[in-house]
């Protein structure tokens, strides 16, 4: 039997086969544990992170103070929005690592399109 986890890893490489980010439209990877959201902007070309942010943020955390629910991965995908704006980053390419797209990773999502980010 194979566990969830080793399912998950192998969509990811799967997934990451067809996509790659370019400083133009850089890859967004979210990552999803069981109490936090974390993702992070790369650029593929040069291998590079553009930027990072996660739910144990200090301003995640004053608008919601627990991390593991749709409500704050809405008010994480906002405060993201802003924060990758603020980095010049207005298209994205969205790599869910493997993670379905429902609850968190979703809400997420559509909190970014909100945002003003493109993908």
């Amino acid at each position: 039997m194979r566990d969830k986890k080793y399912l998950r890893l192998k969509r990811h490489r799967r997934i990451k086969l067809r996509i790659q980010g370019t400083k133009e439209q850089p890859r967004l990877v979210l990552h999803r544990s069981l109490n936090n959201l974390y993702a992070q902007v790369i650029d593929d070309t040069s291998g590079k992170s553009i930027f990072s942010l996660s739910t144990q943020n200090k301003k995640v955390r004053e608008s919601c103070p627990s991390a593991g629910n749709i409500k704050s991965a809405v008010a994480f995908g906002e405060i993201f929005a802003k924060e990758a704006a603020a980095k010049g980053v207005n298209k994205i390419i969205f790599d869910r690592a493997g993670f379905l797209y429902h609850g968190r990773v979703k809400s997420f999502a559509e909190a970014l399109r909100k945002g003003g980010l493109k993908f």
